[in-house]
């Protein structure tokens, strides 16, 4: 039962009637609520299980509807209005655009009532300019294998000796390069320990794992860049994966952090393919990073430069000169000698298939969402000195670099960031990226295709309570759900209160009664679930068989 529910006071209007109902945070980390963390985590197992295995591509069940009638008329009559206010900006008649102005705004207001999806863009608003990048491999990277790209989602059959159909599916790990030799305590199938580089055997509980075992050689830099960008070159690696194998490549993952304090990444994916052509393609991704230059710093966060309110720009601190603005920096990379500022690449990949229906698929999905409850950085919390240096270390390198074209940290570089403004200060910027609990990544923890299931998590916990709707109503499993199930959402109103309001018991007691609800509804399911009591062959009844 979840430990901090939410109590609303619900009112019947048929009645008159109120009452408190709880219900649960839906918490997803186990620090705050590990009931609700616990709950999500096995949703997210039932997704992962029911879309890694499939036979057929799932069926999209989101229809496009058609518009109406009214909104197709309220469109037209707004493109009328687009193109006269395009005649009225060539006759210069300001007075004109403004009327028009008004008039597209409110059309949008209606439009924005009806059932549409998406947005217009607003004529009144100036296009700012995109800029484009050369599409053109890099030289030093090898040679990416490209094919037509199917719509299928599903994996190659395979026949077996026995002449049975097989299916498999695969389960990949992709991790970052080495940033410098750390002290390692990896074990074989058979248990023994293989001996790290400083040349000692390490415990599985040794404090020293995972932490650099020549720190001043240990490149801080690149490992915090790459934790940046790494959600970047996973998307870019599926890219190139689903290009190379020619099929729409299916997904589901966790990105985990190693104990020396790197993310990586374990997938389901469905199907199978060559782990000669995963490392190809692994070592052919990489990601550009298209900003200004950020390797040198040319200022430091004692001495920063500081705003003027005249020129409403940053200056240099001695000289007083302004600094080269965003716009201006980004015009120096479109050179066609520039460099990118960043190039992120991965490391080690390694791939395993997997058979439906075995006890390795079902240890797979655990091992692939067992730090989902988890923060980040939170299964690689720092316990001993040399930990919390390497830990430190890695944040003190986090904190000056740029996350953002706006952050704050571009000024120790040179570089007014984008969209400036007074008050920024280098080396506090509130981005994600410097924060311990993150440690530069700031991706999404679980990644999930489109196509995985065809069914998201609501769709999922629908499933579970139409299950339990048909084991409680008698009907065998799959059958049509009786039609008094529905809710009438007219009858009961909502309302938050605090639990210091008046009429709201103690949470001891309201935690107590959800476990004595919970049970009830448990033991329910579970009689719903038995066999029904033998009917006797004959009319005997049972008090004359007892006599």
């Amino acid at each position: 039962m979840c430990v901090r529910p939410i109590p609303l006071k619900r009112t019947d209007h048929e009645t008159g009637l109120w009452e408190i109902v709880d219900i649960p945070c839906g918490a997803r980390l186990a620090s705050v609520c590990a009931p609700c963390a616990e709950k999500q985590r096995k949703l997210r197992m039932q997704q992962i299980r029911e879309g890694w295995h499939l036979t057929t591509d799932p069926t999209d069940a989101i229809t496009v509807e058609t518009p109406a009638d009214e909104v197709k008329a309220l469109v037209l009559d707004r493109c009328q209005l687009v193109f006269d206010r395009e005649e009225a900006v060539k006759a210069a008649d300001p007075t004109q655009v403004a009327r028009l102005d008004v008039a597209i705004d409110l059309l949008d207001e209606q439009l924005s009532g009806m059932r549409v999806r998406g947005t217009l863009p607003s004529p009144a608003d100036p296009a700012s300019p995109r800029r484009t990048r050369s599409t053109r491999r890099r030289q030093d990277t090898t040679d990416l294998p490209r094919l037509p790209v199917d719509s299928r989602t599903t994996g190659k059959v395979y026949t077996t000796p026995d002449g049975r159909k097989v299916q498999p599916s695969t389960l990949l790990t992709i991790t970052l390069d080495s940033y410098g030799p750390v002290h390692t305590g990896s074990r074989t199938r058979r248990g023994k320990v293989h001996p790290c580089q400083c040349g000692h055997l390490h415990h599985p509980v040794d404090p020293a794992l995972g932490t650099p075992i020549d720190p001043d050689t240990y490149d801080y830099r690149r490992a915090a860049l790459d934790a940046i960008f790494f959600a970047a070159g996973l998307d870019r690696f599926w890219q190139n994966l689903r290009r190379a194998a020619g099929l729409n490549l299916q997904y589901a993952g966790a990105v985990e952090m190693q104990k020396r304090l790197a993310p990586h990444v374990h997938y389901a994916m469905r199907g199978t393919l060559p782990k000669a052509l995963l490392r190809q393609v692994a070592a052919a991704t990489y990601h550009q990073v298209w900003w200004p230059q950020f390797d040198v710093q040319v200022y430091t966060v004692a001495k920063p430069p500081v705003w003027d309110h005249t020129a409403e720009c940053y200056t240099d601190p001695t000289t007083g000169e302004p600094l080269q603005t965003w716009a201006e920096a980004l015009d120096a990379l479109d050179d066609e000698d520039a460099e990118p500022a960043y190039v992120l690449r991965l490391g080690k990949i390694d791939a395993r298939g997997i058979t439906h229906g075995t006890k390795d698929a079902e240890r797979s999905v655990r091992y692939v969402t067992k730090y989902v409850t988890k923060d980040l950085a939170e299964q690689a919390d720092p316990s001993s000195a040399t930990q919390k240096a390497h830990y430190d270390r890695l944040h003190e390198e986090l904190a000056t670099l740029p996350c953002s074209p706006t952050c704050a940290n571009w000024l120790l570089y040179g570089v007014q960031p984008d969209k400036a403004k007074q008050g920024l200060t280098p080396g506090r910027c509130s981005g994600k990226v410097h924060q311990r609990k993150t440690l530069g990544f700031t991706g999404r923890r679980v990644l999930i295709s489109r196509q995985w299931s065809g069914k998201t998590l609501k769709d999922h916990r629908a499933d579970n309570a139409a299950w339990v709707r048909t084991v409680l109503a008698g009907a065998p499993e799959g059958d049509a759900l009786p039609t008094d199930t529905a809710v009438d959402r007219h009858r009961y109103s909502f309302a938050m209160v605090r639990n210091s309001d008046p009429g709201v018991p103690d949470l001891q007691v309201r935690i107590m009664r959800a476990i004595a609800q919970r049970e009830l509804w448990r033991r329910q399911v579970y009689q719903a679930q038995q066999p029904p009591d033998p009917v006797p062959a004959t009319g005997t009844s049972a008090l004359a068989l007892a006599a």
